[in-house]
């Protein structure tokens, strides 16, 4: 019996010991090496990362931020360079996540909560000069180019892109359907707004790239082209629609903001893992702190950290997962 009492109170010491590692969350298993999440050129983007960054590092994880090209990305999250991409929108990195994900070095994390629509965007103002917009044949008009034109481009009609790293096939496009437009690239998402906020005091012509969620299709208005509806066919098969030569003779799919991330995580980072996947903002919350940073002024941080306060029992939530 002493010997039973002995080995007893042996095993109560021991287990008082290691009482902080038995009593951890499942955390405890994950590595301490830092998550390196993907920064990219957007304001949207960065607020998204920077929550999911804050929410992590209050689980008591490390986090480093990276900066990335939105595409050239996905070979650092092929490798485990990069961990985790917080933003990829069905507009325009649905083929390059979904060839990722098939190498089997990418899992598709699930959306985000946020619906993403891309496409061509024009002030109502120029409905005057182009009245068969919003249909995408109005701007095979050779009258309808021209009102879009600068003196760069004309006759031909300009169409202001997003940066090139964004993708968006908006080049092949333009061939496909055979629209006498020049596309002309912004260099930032900076410029690109400026320049749209620009022509709308002096109701110059403008036609542009818009994205939702963002403050610009609140503020100013407007509506976007409607081009053949986007099929999978469509960027894969060129016989597939007017054009029996070329693919991209549509619009740009619309869909969900997905999260992606490096196959490792899971194994490294389980914790971390399910609250990436557990994260979840809409629409109106995006456009709301986008509205603060870009058109307010409001530092990212400060919004960032706006949010965390408002919500630390949702945020709670996903690290408990």
């Amino acid at each position: 019996m002493l010997d039973l009492a002995r080995a007893s109170r042996l095993s109560a010491a021991v287990l008082l010991l290691s009482g902080v590692a038995l009593a951890a969350p499942s955390m405890a298993q994950d590595s301490t090496d830092p998550i390196k999440l993907t920064l990219h050129d957007w304001t949207g983007q960065l607020i998204t990362t920077n929550i999911m960054g804050e929410v992590l590092k209050k689980a008591g994880y490390s986090v480093e931020y990276v900066q990335a090209d939105y595409l050239a990305q996905f070979a650092g999250l092929e490798t485990g360079d990069l961990d985790v991409a917080m933003e990829i929108w069905a507009t325009t990195g649905q083929e390059a996540l979904d060839n990722a994900v098939a190498t089997g070095k990418v899992e598709n994390l699930g959306e985000t909560g946020m619906q993403a629509k891309e496409e061509w965007w024009f002030p109502e103002y120029m409905k005057e000069k182009c009245p068969g917009l919003p249909n995408w044949e109005a701007l095979k008009e050779p009258a309808c180019a021209e009102a879009f034109s600068t003196a760069e481009t004309a006759p031909k009609g300009r169409y202001l892109g997003g940066p090139v790293t964004w993708g968006g096939f908006d080049d092949e496009r333009v061939e496909a359907l055979d629209l006498p437009f020049e596309v002309v690239h912004a260099g930032t998402d900076a410029a690109l707004f400026a320049e749209l906020e620009s022509a709308y005091q002096r109701q110059a012509p403008i036609m542009l790239w818009i994205y939702a969620p963002h403050w610009a299709p609140a503020k100013y208005k407007g509506d976007w082209v409607e081009f053949p509806t986007y099929t999978l066919e469509c960027y894969n098969d060129a016989s597939w629609g007017s054009n029996p030569d070329m693919a991209y003779d549509c619009g740009k799919p619309f869909g969900p903001i997905w999260k992606a991330g490096w196959v490792g995580v899971k194994d490294k980072w389980p914790g971390a893992y399910e609250a990436i996947k557990a994260f979840n903002v809409n629409n109106d919350e995006m456009g709301a702190m986008i509205t603060d940073v870009d058109v307010n002024g409001k530092k990212l941080e400060d919004v960032v950290a706006a949010w965390m306060a408002a919500n630390e029992a949702r945020w709670s939530d996903w690290i408990k997962k």
